[in-house]
């Protein structure tokens, strides 16, 4: 590898006019692939076999209406008072009209909605007073036939009385009076069959009315569970316009979201805001803003210093922006075939700046180090390439590793994260050990400034004398050190206990986006659990008429509304075959609160309601819980993966088994004291308002298993570089503590330097207004921050001293069976003295 890189990097200096033509080719190409293939990006995320994905797939079959992506358009007055006759009927008409944009499947009109509930809720009491009316003159008839009864009942002892009378008249007046009495009680008979037959009419009004009243309160009941879901404020100053699309959220265009957008937006309404929820409104983060801008200077500066020279310092930064507009451009050229998240490009944008740098800094400060001690340009080229290109080429084995591992989680927009990451790293390597060389060989001897060569001879003459020998750190040192960085770095981590995983909602949006506006005068006019509903889904069982239905979906209303935490349920739809209802429900708090989060997982343990209803969670807030979920369960094998294949990688590079454990051990320290850093910040609000954060919550789902493998990667870049300076020492005979000190001394400043760069470059995705890439830029920053300067610079060396000749320590059997990889270039160094 040293000698083929060594070869590479005397061609490249020889010929470096072939090299830059060749790298402008590719640049070329890959422009021209990307103005043909860049499709757009996605603002959604998906995971796979989730249980929410498998109620909307049961949606797409059953209930297509309700399956596709949905949206709010929130128009509030400036003022906060009620919405005029004329601002809502321009309001209407833009509903209307927005019926007609593509994929909008319907746009439900506020004030319509409102009405139809008011309307609903009067029948309810309309359908009450009728049936007490109704009720009343069924008792009042009953009341009636009672009195006729009695009447009757007078009557017929009357007649039994003159009967009884006759039995003592004469034959011939008892037979006339008896005839008369016969006739008399016919009629008494046939008025009882009368009221007889009233009586059975009124019993069976009664039933009915029983009847009609039981399915009117049926009726009422639902109703009264829907009860706090409402699409205009009480004060009327708010209007709620729900717009739900034909296409699935994953699938649906870009495209027709801006349209949708567009329409609201470009017909003001006077003294009306609009505020477009960010189902709709999320669209793809600007990748590149001020704060990268101010990042890179910083890292410019930081070159300037270390290389003593701005000619030197510009090779890097502009190394590093041709590599990743060529990484960027490559992966986007193939948006038109595979579906990606708006996250995607801006992950290799980030890691291809700082790799690329650093990368380069690298391999023209070893450079310039051997041009300062005599040697010849094109030879030491040639052998910075082999030797310290040889180690950032391990060292982007190790990133480029870490990420393609994203793969195996099985997420796909992770996977395609991690492989585009991957490719921008690459190229960053390529470009380092073939377009850096090119540039030095073309710089000559200016990469050297006069005062460069003045400071590094008084340097020499400084070096020789007794004072400034390198000498090793003392024992106690060394056990101080690693006991205060060890405790430092637990107690910084003690935040991540608490780590929630969730999806950003509209709350955490920028404070001037249509999105914020829309999720906070939502939340204020409505309640927060109006951001984040719920859709659950029931499983009927067959052969339900329209009264089973009823009964049916009352009985789960009553199941859903006695939940903690549910502020609201109305059905929604019933499927043609009255085998699947659905239920919106609204929870007490937004969709990624602590409360909703323990809904969902209370809702999918219910037990089948009545035995035999099946229940099912979707909606936003449910895709993202689940989302979270299958991310913190892959992230342990995630970390076993990355941290196993580096492992082997090291053993291989360091020749020690020790060495690489010592790597791995702080690196795992580091990590969790990130993860309590980004917890401390995002969820519990420290120095939120400094960096801009305006809401506290949980921490991005895929931002640890992100920061695994990039941090991972970087991690062993620096440790690369100081370990492989005291390995060469003590190669070259100097005792193991001994060799841990020159070994540092040689490498801090560059790995300074690259650490300062890192965190500069990724702390300027800090001032980003989407809150994924703002988490992203500080976890990594604060991830560099911690592992170079506390853990390579502190806890390595004095582990590394305590550890003495051990460190190096490789079983024989094991030293036969690695190859030989000279990272340090030592045989290399052999065949090319590069003094002259």
């Amino acid at each position: 590898m040293a000698e083929l890189l060594h070869r590479l990097g005397t061609f490249a200096a020889r010929r470096a006019w072939i090299v830059i033509a060749a790298w402008a080719v590719i640049l070329g190409l890959v422009v021209g692939g990307f103005l043909v293939g860049f499709k757009g990006l996605s603002s959604s995320f998906d995971i796979p076999g989730t249980a929410s994905g498998e109620v909307v797939a049961q949606l797409e079959e059953e209930l297509p209406d309700f399956s596709g992506a949905s949206g709010t358009v929130v128009f509030s007055t400036d003022d906060g008072s009620p919405l005029s006759d004329d601002q809502r009927s321009e309001i209407s008409s833009l509903v209307t009209s927005a019926r007609d944009l593509p994929d909008v499947a319907d746009v439900i009109d506020p004030f319509e909605a409102s009405q139809q509930l008011a309307d609903r809720s009067r029948q309810v009491e309309d359908g009450r007073a009728q049936l007490d009316a109704a009720r009343a003159q069924a008792e009042s008839g009953q009341e009636q036939i009672a009195a006729a009864r009695q009447d009757l009942e007078a009557g017929q002892a009357q007649l039994d009385a003159a009967r009884a009378q006759l039995q003592e008249a004469p034959e011939a007046q008892r037979s006339a009076g008896l005839a008369a009495l016969d006739q008399q009680q016919a009629q008494l008979d046939a008025g009882a069959a009368e009221l007889d037959s009233q009586e059975q009419q009124v019993r069976d009004g009664l039933v009915q009315l029983d009847a009609s009243e039981a399915e009117l309160e049926r009726g009422a009941e639902l109703l009264s569970y829907a009860d706090g879901i409402r699409v205009v404020s009480e004060d009327g100053s708010t209007a709620v316009v729900n717009v739900s699309f034909t296409e699935p959220r994953l699938e649906l265009a870009q495209t027709s979201k801006d349209a949708v957008i567009e329409h609201f937006e470009g017909a003001p309404i006077e003294g009306v805001q609009v505020g477009i929820s960010t189902d709709i409104s999320q669209g793809i983060p600007e990748i590149l803003g001020v704060g990268e801008v101010i990042g890179v200077a910083i890292a410019a500066i930081v070159l300037v210093v270390v290389l003593g020279s701005a000619l030197a310092a510009a090779f890097p930064i502009v190394t590093a922006l041709v590599g990743v507009a060529i990484g960027a451009m490559a992966t986007l050229s193939f948006s038109g075939v595979i579906q990606m998240a708006s996250v995607t490009p801006f992950l290799g944008v980030m890691l291809g700046l700082a790799v690329g740098i650093d990368y380069a800094l690298f391999i023209v400060y070893r450079h310039r180090r051997q041009l300062l001690q005599g040697a010849d340009v094109i030879e030491s080229i040639g052998l910075a390439n082999g030797t310290a290109g040889t180690a950032v080429v391990f060292a982007g084995t190790t990133v480029i590793v870490a990420l393609l591992a994203l793969n195996i989680t099985g997420i796909p927009f992770l996977g395609l994260m991690g492989t585009a990451g991957a490719i921008s790293v690459a190229v960053a390597v390529l470009i380092a050990v073939s377009l850096i060389p090119a540039f030095l060989g073309l710089a000559g001897r200016r990469v050297l400034s006069g005062r460069a060569r003045v400071r590094a001879a008084d340097a020499a003459v400084a070096a020789e004398s007794p004072r400034s020998r390198v000498r090793p750190m003392s024992g106690i040192r060394a056990v101080v050190t690693v006991v205060v960085t060890i405790v430092a770095l637990l107690v910084i981590a003690i935040p991540a206990l608490s780590m929630r995983l969730g999806l950003p909602d509209g709350g955490s949006e920028a404070e001037d986006s249509t999105g914020y506006r829309a999720y906070t005068v939502t939340e204020e006019a409505f309640g927060q659990g109006v951001n984040g509903p719920l859709l659950v889904t029931a499983a009927l069982p067959d052969g339900l008429d329209d009264d089973g239905v009823q009964d049916a979906q009352l009985a789960v209303a009553r199941v859903l509304a006695a939940q903690d935490d549910v502020v609201a349920v109305a059905p929604v739809a019933v499927s043609d075959d009255a085998r699947l209802a659905a239920f919106q429900v609204i929870p007490t708090e937004g969709p990624s609160s602590a409360s909703t989060e323990r809904l969902v997982q209370d809702l999918r343990a219910l037990p089948p309601v009545d035995g035999d209803i099946a229940l099912g969670v979707a909606g936003q807030a449910a895709i993202n819980i689940d989302i979270s979920e299958g991310l913190a369960d892959i992230l342990p094998l995630y970390l076993t993966v990355v941290v196993g294949l580096s492992f082997l990688i090291m053993v291989m590079v360091f020749r020690s088994l020790l060495v690489p454990l010592v790597a791995t051990g702080g690196f795992v320290l580091s990590l969790f004291a990130t993860y309590g850093a980004v917890t401390a910040i995002f969820q519990w609000g420290w120095f939120a308002p400094l960096l801009g954060i305006h809401q506290t919550g949980p921490i991005l789902s895929f931002l640890p298993v992100i920061l695994v493998g990039i941090l991972f990667g970087l991690a062993m870049d620096y440790q690369l570089f100081l370990a492989t300076g005291m390995r060469e020492a003590y190669v070259h005979g100097s005792p193991a503590r001994l060799a841990v000190a020159q070994g540092f001394r040689a490498g801090r400043t560059v790995v300074i330097a690259a650490a300062i760069i890192m965190v500069a470059v990724f702390g300027g995705f800090v001032t980003s207004e989407a809150v994924i890439i703002k988490s992203f830029g500080l976890g990594l920053a604060v991830g560099i921050l911690l592992d170079a300067f506390i853990v390579r610079m502190l806890l390595m060396p004095a582990v590394m001293h305590l550890l003495g000749r051990s460190a190096w320590w490789l079983p024989r059997w094991l030293d036969r069976v690695l190859p030989d990889v000279d990272v340090e270039g030592a045989a290399l160094e052999r065949r090319h003295p590069s003094h002259h």
